[in-house]
């Protein structure tokens, strides 16, 4: 386990060049966006516009902060996100738009090679105690909102609002949280 501290995180231009993104983790390590078997991070989006293309990748978006914006993933209805929405999940190598609802937003991002990688992400709202099942795989939780404590297995530690917790080669375990905080945990898996 280790935590990935907001003030650690990496800043880096878009693929596309309209915009920066936040880079929480990346793997293999110091991959470039071009190359990475998975990666997870925030990114704000201040104007409308077309989202970065990325050959043989899947990806999930998640708004963490402002109005929401409506996704057009060629092919299917418009779809509105917003911070109350379900992760969204689509393939990242068709075009897609997004027009945002009323100002700009902060999403999450997570983005894995489909050649031999899955992944879900969820949101986890913590008011007390929570104990989270772990499924075998990478496991990133990032703390949002709020601050918490965290145990597994004897360790235990504390995130911050943008801190993040990385798991890797995760067995089945579950993740002991206490505090108040909004939560996202993407699990990552071979397959």
């Amino acid at each position: 386990m280790r935590i990935l501290r907001a003030s650690d995180h990496k800043r880096m231009p878009w693929k596309n060049g309209k915009g920066e993104t936040v880079e929480i983790a990346v793997f293999p390590p110091g991959a470039s966006i071009n190359d990475f078997d998975w990666r997870i991070s925030m990114a704000t989006v201040a104007e409308d516009g077309p989202f970065s293309i990325f050959p043989g990748i899947d990806r999930t978006l998640a708004i963490l902060d402002g109005n929401g914006m409506v996704l057009d993933v060629a092919g299917s209805t418009p779809v509105p996100l917003t911070t109350a929405s379900d992760p969204l999940a689509f393939p990242a190598d068709i075009p897609v738009a997004a027009r945002l609802e009323d100002g700009a937003i902060t999403d999450l991002n997570v983005m894995t090679r489909r050649d031999g990688l899955a992944h879900t992400l969820i949101r986890i709202d913590v008011d007390g105690g929570k104990t989270v099942q772990l499924s075998p795989s990478t496991c990133l939780l990032l703390c949002h909102r709020g601050a918490l404590s965290f145990r597994r297995d004897g360790e235990t530690g504390a995130l911050a609002a943008g801190d993040a917790l990385l798991i890797e080669e995760a067995v089945a375990t579950v993740l002991e949280i206490d505090g108040e905080a909004r939560c996202y945990l993407a699990s990552i898996t071979t397959g």
